[in-house]
């Protein structure tokens, strides 16, 4: 076991209250969302993007936007994660053209398949229009194909959003994961008015806020109560 990455779980914890006395250099931010970049996510679509607030009047102006809590009220740097399901087209246009830069002469088997799978496959899963067709064809291909054998089951909006929303989850963790790495502590907050954040943002009708979190040195006080979980035996579950 890696006692170093062990350290780090259990330094990581969901810190309500921070010191007000102390910054969060703005080089841990930086580094954190770099290596939040590198997250594992859905065919490489990352179908996301961070909102770094980090000047004084933002995060004052975020406060009452995550109903006045705490952990935003204390913090020294904050970070909004949002999916963008809508730019789905321009990140499957930009995986094709790094495959295509990379293809020297006759393309391989395998990035044959990598070219189909931008031109084909992420359409066919991605696309909506008004009526629902495509939404009814995924499902209708998912029925007939996985009729006898396993097959991907995909659906409508909300299988897409489902999907987007784990990819930047995936995100949000290594960030703080991060944070925790050089001696910081973070706090993923749900509580906000999604209406009003967007606005407060710029963001389009196909944004969405996965999360918002706040960063700085905790405090015993922001800490509630000991860490407590549902033991191993029930819920994990070995086959």
């Amino acid at each position: 076991m890696n006692a170093e990455f062990q350290k780090i779980i259990d330094f990581r914890r969901s810190n309500r209250k921070f010191n007000p006395d102390v910054e969060v250099p703005d080089e841990i931010i930086r580094t954190s969302l770099e290596r939040a970049i590198l997250s594992p996510n859905s065919s490489n679509m990352q179908l996301w993007e961070f909102y770094w607030i980090q000047s004084e009047e933002a995060l004052k102006a975020m406060v009452p936007l995550c109903l006045g809590q705490q952990a935003a009220a204390t913090a020294k740097q904050m970070v909004v994660f949002v999916t963008r399901k809508d730019k789905w087209r321009e990140r499957a246009n930009w995986n094709l053209y790094r495959i295509k830069e990379n293809i020297q002469g006759e393309p391989t088997k395998i990035q044959k398949k990598a070219l189909k799978y931008y031109d084909t496959i992420m359409p066919l899963l991605y696309r909506n229009d008004l009526l629902g067709f495509s939404t009814l064809m995924r499902k209708c291909i998912s029925l007939v194909m996985g009729w006898r054998k396993p097959f991907f089951r995909a659906g409508g909006k909300t299988e897409q959003r489902i999907t987007v929303h784990k990819s930047c989850a995936l995100a949000a963790q290594t960030f703080m994961l991060s944070i925790a790495a050089e001696g910081f502590h973070s706090c993923p907050m749900e509580g906000f008015d999604e209406k009003r954040v967007k606005k407060f943002l710029g963001l389009p009708k196909g944004a969405e806020i996965n999360m918002i979190i706040s960063v700085g040195l905790g405090t015993e006080a922001g800490i509630w109560g000991k860490r407590y979980r549902v033991p191993y035996d029930e819920v994990v579950f070995v086959r």
